[in-house]
């Protein structure tokens, strides 16, 4: 299904929106405060918009998840269990996102997301960690890291946007990994939930395919480059970013 006429215009905004975001979103999440009013821009409307960004995250985090588990920086058994609850989570959120007063949602996420910078800068030395001095600390899981995963899950399902800074700050203020090892087990949550969520949004009729696999195009390749970052940088200059990314996407929901 196609929802706008694509001429050259169309191809390079989504791509350029795609490569911008696929590297925000692998560095700190909220890469879909750009492709999400880009498409919007474009002519989609809101809600195919929501389901189409699907297809770009899924692929985007499917390059970096890999990137991330052949630098070794990976756990990918307690990735896996993580992203379970996230799983049901997602089915939920994405099921109820026609149902909700979408504005409302966004000011309490805006809110949220304005918390969340405060937890930045409590305890920095989390943040911080690296993984070249943390390299065998793997943390142990509790049940209710899984209830974490669980809320934060659903909100993916919902809208995805930012649902990346909510796992960072789940995994290494709650969970307690490292920020680099936070970014490769975000990405592969994400890589799990993603395709579930978008079921949903298909059997709903709300997927442009076209506009959605172009969009992926540049993802995949922003991505790429982002995990190369990551990996080279480590935990600081990404905190940073995360700390910018939180700023722009509240400032964006509550007063745009």
């Amino acid at each position: 299904m196609k929802y706008v006429d694509l001429d050259f215009f169309h191809v390079a905004f989504l791509i350029l929106g795609g490569l911008i975001a696929g590297f925000i979103n692998v560095l700190a999440g909220s890469g879909s405060f750009i492709t999400l009013p880009v498409m919007i821009f474009l002519g989609i409307p809101a809600p195919i918009a929501n389901g189409t960004n699907r297809i770009a995250v899924f692929f985007q985090n499917m390059v970096s998840a890999r990137s991330f588990y052949t630098n070794r920086l990976l756990p990918l058994k307690q990735a896996l269990w993580l992203s379970l609850p996230s799983v049901a989570g997602s089915l939920i959120g994405a099921w109820i996102a026609v149902d909700i007063n979408k504005k409302m949602m966004e000011t309490a996420i805006g809110i949220i997301m304005l918390i969340m910078l405060a937890f930045m800068f409590y305890k920095p030395e989390k943040w911080l960690k690296s993984h070249k001095t943390e390299k065998a600390s793997v943390p142990d899981l509790k049940w209710w890291h899984f209830m974490l995963l669980f809320f934060i899950g659903i909100y993916g399902g919902f809208i995805q946007a930012g649902v990346g800074v909510f796992l960072l700050v789940g995994l290494v203020l709650g969970i307690n990994y490292d920020m680099v090892r936070a970014n490769a087990i975000k990405a592969f949550i994400n890589l799990v939930f993603t395709p579930f969520a978008l079921i949903v949004f298909i059997l709903s009729n709300q997927v442009d395919y076209v506009s959605g696999f172009i969009l992926t195009a540049g993802s995949v390749t922003g991505a790429y480059i982002a995990t190369r970052t990551a990996i080279r940088w480590g935990a600081v200059y990404i905190r940073w970013i995360v700390v910018a990314v939180i700023v722009f996407s509240s400032v964006k929901l509550l007063f745009f």
